[in-house]
């Protein structure tokens, strides 16, 4: 069990400091995202609805029971309440959430593209492959259900179009987990605007996990597979689509893609300035 009050003074000028780190590593702009942290058993303080999270000031936190009930403080909480209070049900080890919009990492899911791979090694060991949630409606039941569910096994998820949830020991724990989130979706683009993403091997990813998991921790669930054949790693990180490690020929197994490799050989790809003076004879030849 928690103290009744564990130092809600220090806890509020972390929040408040957390609030504005996000917002000047540009992980939020504007009245974007919310941030809790647990008092106790009973109670968590949060960032009301409506304000600005680089210029927080106390008056702009309130406290609020298990049930969202405002418990003290001036104003209405964050109209997100549900999904940090989702959180703190589905785990007690969890004593933090931070919800941020890292630009990067959204541009991701609008475009459809998977940020649940095993690249980076130091994000697989602390937290393992990052996984997109459907779409659901902003500040909705359904939202607060689907992150709730989510975090049983992950620390760190996607919102679809919308954003990070993000869970700690304390507010730097799930900051830093926010932190490293886009700093991996900024890698895994520029490594795919230079060619594309070559995914760790499976074997690799697989040691990795495991140790993480034993050595650093993580969601209970998760900690419970450290051991088990794959860890808690998605298929995506366990198999080869052809896209990620090619084979010498350039054929893997079905990526589900709607775009695949159809031949061995290999495609030559022509400069643009090539492409450009073959035209214009192409052009000249017709107007004689």
């Amino acid at each position: 069990m928690r103290d009744t009050q564990p130092d809600e003074r220090s806890l509020r000028a972390e929040l408040i400091r957390i609030g504005k780190l996000c917002y000047e590593r540009h992980l939020l702009v504007a009245l974007d995202g919310n941030l809790s942290v647990r008092l106790s058993d009973e109670l968590v303080l949060c960032t009301k609805a409506g304000c600005h999270k680089g210029f927080l000031a106390d008056d702009d936190l309130v406290v609020v029971d298990l049930d969202g009930k405002r418990v003290r403080g001036a104003g209405e909480a964050t109209s997100e309440m549900a999904m940090h209070l989702a959180c703190y049900r589905e785990r007690a080890d969890v004593a933090a959430v931070v919800h941020a919009h890292p630009p990067t990492c959204i541009a991701f899911t609008v475009a459809g593209v998977s940020m649940a791979r095993c690249v980076l090694p130091e994000v697989v060991l602390t937290l393992g492959a990052v996984p997109t949630l459907e779409y659901d409606r902003t500040g909705t039941g359904a939202l607060a259900d689907r992150v709730g569910e989510a975090v049983r096994l992950h620390d760190a998820v996607m919102m679809d179009r919308h954003g990070a949830v993000c869970v700690g020991a304390d507010l730097l724990d799930a900051f830093c987990k926010l932190e490293t989130m886009e700093h991996m979706a900024k890698i895994m683009k520029a490594a795919r605007d230079l060619g594309g993403i070559q995914d760790l091997p499976a074997s690799e990813s697989v040691a990795l996990r495991s140790m993480g998991l034993q050595r650093y921790g993580g969601p209970p669930g998760a900690v419970a597979q450290a051991h088990d054949e794959g860890a808690d790693l998605p298929e995506s990180c366990l198999s080869c689509s052809g896209c990620g490690q090619p084979s010498a020929q350039g054929l893997g197994m079905p990526s589900g893609f709607s775009v695949a490799r159809l031949s061995d050989t290999p495609v030559v790809v022509q400069s643009r300035r090539q492409l450009e003076r073959e035209v214009r004879e192409a052009i000249r030849e017709v107007l004689g």
